[in-house]
């Protein structure tokens, strides 16, 4: 079982590995040129439509284009309201790291316009929302303990190269501590028939969200590791449980919404921000979203087949 799992994760680490290396390298070094500034400066006049000032979007560009430590640490820089402070949270929770994330669940069979689509579709809606609904949090944010030893820049763009490699092969060791390991207890709890109970225990949840038993392990994955991880989980169900691409979907549409519920709301805590309600929001957003797809994909399903029995009655 040992070897069988490990062999697995060593797959799925490379499957997921030879995405997310290049992505990474580009990002890191378009990180030391004047990209970033660009597209902040581009977007600075949109973000009064949603209550943030217009250098709110250097952590939003961060944030999306690097990662949610990337985004935070932005925003530590700036002199933000409580309520600023948290539009952002939760902007950032719906949407960060687009480049390798979407990447990575292209892979698994989902479009890229759909992560996107959602992701930032959702970052931009529960903004607007905060924005005219909540009148509270005008004080100004008390940031927590954070680290601020600044880190040698590279000067030279071999340096800014090599950094790149480092981040990028520091990406690939961190995916490989999880996702070895993860496929190693994934493939135990399968022989073990683990699964079936497992299966059960969300049987109730998935059904909720309008999806079949086979995909617990990549919504437990999902929501405990990361979309990136639970794509690690999915690829292999995809090859082995017969997961129909509706699932897929629907399973992918809750965890673009709400995926890495612990790292992704703790990582919050020094922005002095309130963190259930941000976790509330994600989880509560992820379940209505996925309710409502499921609806009207099966909605739809249901037309197609009445409009193909009167097709075969009328010839």
């Amino acid at each position: 079982m040992l070897k069988r799992g490990l062999l697995v994760g060593l797959q799925t680490t490379w499957t997921l590995g030879k995405i997310i290396f290049p992505i990474t390298l580009i990002v890191t070094i378009l990180g030391h040129t004047p990209v970033l500034d660009w597209l902040a400066a581009l977007l600075a006049p949109l973000m009064g439509f949603i209550g943030l000032p217009g250098e709110a979007a250097i952590p939003l560009v961060l944030g999306n284009v690097l990662n949610l430590y990337a985004g935070i640490g932005a925003i530590l820089t700036l002199d933000l309201s409580v309520k600023e402070v948290f539009i952002l949270a939760v902007m950032l929770s719906f949407s960060h790291n687009l480049f390798v994330e979407s990447a990575v669940a292209t892979k698994v069979g989902i479009r890229m316009s759909v992560v996107l689509a959602v992701r930032v579709g959702l970052a931009l809606f529960s903004a607007f929302v905060i924005h005219w609904f909540w009148s509270g949090g005008q004080e100004t944010a008390q940031y927590g303990f954070v680290s601020t030893t600044p880190s040698a820049e590279p000067t030279t763009w071999l340096g800014i190269a090599w950094s790149g490699v480092e981040s990028a092969t520091l990406g690939i060791l961190q995916l490989a501590m999880i996702v070895i390991p993860l496929m190693v207890f994934v493939q135990i709890m399968k022989e073990l028939n683990w699964l079936q109970v497992m299966a059960r225990w969300m049987a109730p949840f998935t059904r909720l969200l309008g999806i079949r038993e086979n995909t617990s392990t990549t919504l437990a994955s999902g929501l405990a590791f990361g979309l990136a991880y639970g794509a690690g989980v999915m690829i292999q169900a995809v090859k082995e449980d017969n997961v129909s691409k509706k699932d897929l979907y629907l399973v992918f549409i809750f965890l673009v919404a709400c995926h890495a519920v612990i790292e992704d709301t703790l990582i919050f805590i020094p922005l002095g921000i309130p963190v259930w309600p941000l976790l509330l929001i994600r989880l509560v957003t992820a379940i209505v979203l996925t309710v409502a797809v499921a609806f009207i994909w099966n909605r739809l399903e249901k037309d197609q087949k009445v409009d193909r029995k009167e097709a075969t009655y009328e010839h």
